[in-house]
Order: C-alpha cells, then sequence, then structure tokens
C-alpha cells in the first residue's frame, strides 16, 4: 500500500472517529436537553420515554460502553430534574430505586440494541462470503468490483478481469464423491486469495467458477499474477492426485465505458475459447483493441 493510501486510509479513520465523537457528545447535550424539559415542566410529567432516543443511538452507532454510560448519565439526570422540581418520595430510597429501575430499563434497552446491531453486521457479512470456501461470493465480487471500476475510471488507471473454471470437476464429484469435490474448490480458493495482493478480489461466482479482479493491473502484470496463480494451482491438484486442470481468460480494460456485466461476460467469453481450444491454458487479452 503506497504512501497516498496510507494517508487517506487515516484521514477516512480521523473523520471517522471525530464524527463517532460528535454524535456521543450530542446524545450528552440531548440527554441534557430532557433533563432542562424535565426540570422546567415539573415531576408531575415524565420524559423517561424520550432518554430513549439519545440511548438508542448511542447503542446503534457506537458501541456498548457509550450506551451505558448515556443510559446511566440519562438516569441520573432524571434523578436530578426531578429531585429540583421538587418532587418528595416518603421515603428518600424510594427515589434512588426508581433511579435503579430506569437505569436497569434504559441498560437492558442499550444492550439488546448493541446485540441487535452486532447480529445484523454479523449476518450482512456472511450474505458476502460464499459458504463453501469462505471467500467473497458473486453477490459481493459485483458489489466490490463495480466500485474498484468507478475508482479506476476516476483516476483513470488500468484494471484486469480474470475468469477461471475448472476442467474435469464433474469426474472428480463422480469419481471420488462431492466431499472431495468440496476440498478440492477450498483448495483452489486458498491458493488463489494467497497469492494475491491485498487489494486484489477473488470470488466463487459458482459451482466450479472463480473470478478475480485486479485493479491498477496492467496487462503484462496480469501475465505474470496470473501465469503464477495457475502453475500454483496445477501443482496443488498434481499434489492431491485430482486430475483437475485450469480453463482461464483474462482481459485487460483501458478503457472504462463498460459496465460491470459486460466486463465478466466478455471475461467469460475468453475463458470458454479456451475451453473450446482444450483446455488446460490462459488466454489474455486488451480491451479496448489495439
Amino acid at each position: 500500500m503506497n504512501t497516498t493510501e496510507n494517508l487517506f486510509r487515516k484521514i477516512v479513520h480521523y473523520n471517522h472517529s471525530l464524527n463517532k465523537w460528535l454524535l456521543f457528545l450530542g446524545c450528552i447535550g440531548l440527554v441534557l436537553l430532557l433533563g432542562t424539559a424535565d426540570y422546567l415542566s415539573g415531576f408531575e410529567f415524565s420524559f423517561s420515554l424520550f432518554y430513549l432516543v439519545p440511548v438508542s443511538i448511542t447503542a446503534w452507532f457506537m458501541n456498548r460502553n457509550s450506551a451505558l454510560f448515556i443510559a446511566a448519565l440519562s438516569s441520573i439526570i432524571w434523578y436530578v430534574s426531578n429531585s429540583l422540581a421538587g418532587q418528595i418520595y416518603t421515603y428518600p430510597v424510594i427515589g434512588y430505586w426508581n433511579t435503579f429501575v430506569r437505569l436497569g430499563f434504559f441498560g437492558i434497552i442499550s444492550l439488546l440494541l448493541v446485540y441487535l446491531k452486532e447480529s445484523f453486521l454479523r449476518e450482512q457479512a456472511l450474505s458476502h462470503i460464499d459458504f463453501l470456501t469462505g471467500i467473497t461470493n458473486s453477490r459481493a465480487f459485483y458489489s466490490l468490483a463495480s466500485l474498484e471500476m468507478v475508482r479506476a475510471k476516476r483516476y483513470g488507471h488500468p484494471f484486469s478481469v480474470a475468469y477461471i473454471d475448472l476442467d474435469n470437476f464433474k469426474q472428480i464429484n463422480d469419481k471420488f464423491g462431492h466431499t472431495v469435490g468440496d476440498d478440492v474448490l477450498k483448495i483452489v480458493a486458498r491458493t488463489i486469495q494467497s497469492n494475491l495482493r491485498q487489494t486484489d478480489i477473488v470470488a466463487r461466482l459458482g459451482g466450479d467458477e472463480f473470478a478475480i479482479f485486479l485493479p491498477e493491473s496492467d496487462f503484462e502484470s496480469t501475465k505474470i499474477s496470473i501465469n503464477k496463480i495457475r502453475i500454483l494451482l496445477l501443482d496443488s491438484m498434481k499434489e492431491n492426485k485430482w486430475e483437475v486442470t485450469f480453463s482461464i481468460g483474462a482481459i485487460t480494460f483501458l478503457e472504462f465505458t463498460f459496465s460491470m456485466d459486460e466486463v465478466i461476460q466478455k471475461a467469460d467469453e475468453l475463458m470458454y475459447s479456451v475451453k473450446g481450444n482444450g483446455k488446460n491454458n490462459i488466454k489474455f487479452a486488451v480491451e479496448p483493441i489495439a
């Protein structure tokens, strides 16, 4: 990762942290505002429900500790505002007990929202991962690659896409069973992923088909990278005595007039031209053709 990219990430992280602090301070201000309204309206009017607003905001957009802090602050501010408004209890301990009950209520709401958010984020992440191989799935690949294409267009950088199909994969399933077939796919995914840059994107598009998106990769760089991956894939198959080879179409784009569907289609067509000419090979191309 270059210096400019590092600086960009630091700026994004700083702005993200700054926004969270502003949000946190805003929620504290909202609690104080509610406390003031609680005091001015008198203790006969209850504002307890409205304290859930800052509690919920911090629970969803920040973290558990921040949410519990706002929950505790809301309970204390509620107690202070009502005491200043002149509320008198038969026994002083009743006021403390009510404050404790509200703290428990706000705290439970906070924890439930934090848990709900974490579950939501976890499910969202899982929806972008191929359940078998653990790499990006087709849906996420299209999304991530589309963003990289926008970036490539903005800066005028080339990008490349490789489409990989496993030859003789059906025979593996027929001969050894689907468990071994799954192992083949896992090893293919692991081999590709471990030999790419961090900025590259690899995905299983379905069945025995994989795709690689190589941002800022010109024709020569792509040839080197994809040839290396093919050799490593063939070695991994030989090591396990699996008669699987690879048909690959790799295309470098120098212009940015294509949609994501068109990009994949062109790489797919290139791969099928390899399939139609004996399999177990790579065909490289450049768009537009010079």
